[in-house]
């Protein structure tokens, strides 16, 4: 029986892909209606997004094909909504036909003559019937504002700006305990904003570890001194009694025979011991074996090691949690800019990243700030007053502050390329900033928007993105020579597309497209209506008790499902419900997107957390434990921000009129 279950368990994701469709098949089958058709799709997706048998871009893919066949849509609208270029596959074709026709045309030159009339004719039609849809609806705008912010963070990566920022910052919050996890906690949300989240705890990791280390290596010398010290004058006092007492009887200086230390002084008047312990800067063989001092050495590695549970997973947490403060932060945040102006195309553009900004950075420092006082307790405990390293040794706190400085040193002094990726990214953070801030118009509104949204924030990051292709990677010299005496060569660009091929998370944009094939499948079909109708009793329940179980409910679903795939599945659901139930849309789906990053509590949630599980060592129970209440504290800082700033913001205690129009084709 134990072989049989192995054997079902090396096949489960086989199993998963056959067993799966065919046993959901029941579904259409019984009720053949679109509704049911549509929902069958929804289903299968998600579970093979849960089970992950099969690549979640390929998962994605699945609306290609299931949709046609079923009646849902039409194969041309599904590959509009999954961005793919049907122009390119039109092209593609025509020039296999020209090469067959030219071909052809050895054998028969009327009849290839005619096959390259009809080619002729049909492309210009394709060309001009599909070339306004298509070249706007390829990639929408969601798409490419998550490509131009890839960019963006792949070149502060690529030219090492990041690891400046962050050692910066840390040689001015300094090595206390607290204030060290905190100043970890703060650089790493901070960089996850516009980097990876994977890339920011990868990158922060060996950090905390190496400055937890030297203040482990600097605390143990110095117990290793004092006790020296200690012992050293113990035995002085005792060499002195025994001197005294023994004068009268022996004319002869004694010495120590069986002590373990030696009490001989050199020429400056130090004593061996001593000397020998600076020069080594370790223990002695000797002292080793002591009791005390080996019960004070497995003290202190248990202190430094629970430190490092600690400081690794308040670094992997606070990059999941800064994460969320940005629109191209994390995948949930623009998929849900994407859903929004997918099934509700008339809402003014509500979301762009100033306004996205915010509303989540004061919950991001809300949720920073009580997940540092968890952390606290978890693993320091709540004395603050030794914690922040009120009245400890100076000496271990310049040792780790040499360590955070030579690492900056050795970085050297900032280069032409980093120079130019700190001014884009500036320019780039303040033009999304100002394009249109909302309390007052923004230059796009002044300059390019004042008939129609020409200008969004995708154009700003295409546009400054695309400086890093152009700009060279050091001052170019016109007129010197190299070393050996030949012409300078051209600079290279700060950054080329094998660099931007290798890191871009491709499979991304397509889990983007087939979230937004699967919402307006769900509105073509009539799901969305059906699934709003028998949603219609929560009107009784309160909206405030509504958005904490859907909290809840994407916060658990989130631990098992990536982000990306809970985002997409359930926005549409949130939507659909909030238009029944006539509540404003945004106080369900904004809560929800935030929740989707929640996840905390296991090791597979989220590659920061599964970073930190490998490199600090941790078990399953401490992520468990630390992760539960994070999970809880950021429901409840979740809902804090949408019944206060939010409702100020957004208007949330209000049903918009263009909640009640949703997008037809």
């Amino acid at each position: 029986m134990a072989g049989f279950l192995k054997c079902l368990w090396r096949f489960r994701n086989f199993i998963v892909i056959i067993l799966t469709p065919l046993l959901l098949l029941a579904l259409p089958l019984v009720s053949p209606t679109p509704e049911a058709k549509c929902g069958f799709a929804i289903i299968l997706m998600a579970l093979y997004w849960c089970t992950e048998c099969i690549p979640l871009a390929v998962t994605a893919l699945l609306p290609v094909v299931l949709f046609p066949m079923m009646g849902i849509m039409e194969g041309t609208e599904v590959v509009l909504n999954l961005y793919l270029i049907v122009i390119d596959y039109y092209v593609l074709n025509f020039f296999k036909l020209l090469l067959f026709s030219l071909f052809f045309c050895r054998i028969n030159k009327s009849a290839s003559s005619r096959i390259f009339f009809a080619l002729q004719h049909d492309f210009i039609l394709i060309i001009f019937s599909s070339l306004v849809q298509v070249c706007i609806q390829y990639l929408k705008d969601s798409n490419m504002l998550f490509f131009g912010g890839l960019v963006v963070a792949i070149a502060v990566e690529h030219w090492n700006l990041h690891q400046r920022i962050a050692l910066q910052v840390l040689l001015v919050v300094g090595v206390k305990p607290s204030l060290l996890m905190m100043g970890f906690m703060s650089t790493t949300a901070f960089l996850s904003m516009w980097i990876s989240n994977t890339a920011a705890t990868a990158m922060m990791l060996p950090i905390s570890s190496a400055v937890l280390q030297q203040l482990s290596d600097t605390e143990a010398n110095a117990e290793e001194r004092e006790y020296r010290l200690t012992a050293a004058m113990a035995g002085q006092d005792n060499q002195t009694f025994e001197l005294d007492d023994t004068k009268q009887t022996n004319n002869k200086e004694l010495k120590p025979e069986d002590s373990s230390i030696s009490m001989d002084k050199d020429q400056d008047g130090n004593f061996k011991g001593m000397k020998e312990l600076t020069e080594n800067g370790v223990t002695s063989n000797v002292c080793d074996m002591s009791p005390d001092s080996e019960q004070r050495r497995l003290k202190r590695e248990q202190k430094y090691a629970k430190l490092l549970k600690g400081m690794s997973l308040s670094v992997c947490y606070s990059a999941t949690i800064g994460g969320t403060a940005t629109l191209t932060g994390c995948t949930p945040n623009v998929i849900m800019k994407g859903q929004l102006d997918e099934l509700f195309p008339e809402n003014g553009g509500i979301i762009n990243f100033a306004t996205w900004f915010g509303f989540a950075f004061p919950t991001v420092v809300l949720m920073l700030a009580l997940s540092w006082l968890w952390i606290q307790f978890m693993f320091l405990g709540f004395n603050l007053k030794k914690s922040c390293g009120c009245g400890t040794n100076k000496d271990g706190d310049r040792e780790a502050y040499r360590v955070i400085k030579d690492q900056y040193k050795k970085l050297g002094g900032m280069t032409f390329a980093e120079v130019c990726v700190l001014v884009i990214f500036t320019l780039v953070v303040l033009m999304w900033f100002t394009r249109e801030p909302g309390f007052i118009p923004g230059w796009a509104t002044v300059l390019f928007n004042k008939d129609k949204p020409y200008v969004t924030d995708g154009t700003v990051a295409i546009l400054m993105s695309s400086l890093f292709f152009c700009i060279p990677s050091n001052l170019p010299r016109c007129f010197g020579k190299s070393k050996d005496g030949s012409p300078p060569e051209a600079p290279t660009p700060m950054l080329n597309w094998g660099v931007v091929n290798e890191r871009m998370p491709w499979n991304i944009i397509l889990l983007l497209g087939g979230g937004f094939a699967l919402a307006h499948g769900s509105e073509k079909s009539g799901l969305s209506k059906w699934l709003g109708e028998c949603l219609l009793p929560l009107q009784s329940v309160p909206p405030f008790a509504i958005c904490i179980l859907l909290c809840l409910l994407v916060a658990m679903f989130t631990e098992c499902s990536s982000n990306t795939a809970t985002t997409t599945l359930f926005l549409p659901i949130v939507a659909s419900m909030a238009t029944a139930i006539k509540i404003h849309p945004m106080y369900v789906m904004l809560p929800c997107t935030l929740a989707a990053s929640l996840a905390f509590m296991l090791p597979v949630a989220t590659p920061p957390n599964a970073i930190a599980f490998s490199y600090a060592d941790l078990k399953v129970m401490d992520m468990a434990k630390t992760g539960f209440m994070l999970n809880l504290i950021g429901i409840i800082a979740i809902n804090i921000a949408i019944n206060t700033w939010g409702v100020a913001m957004f208007q949330l205690n209000t049903f918009p009129s263009w909640a009640n129009v949703t997008k037809s084709h």
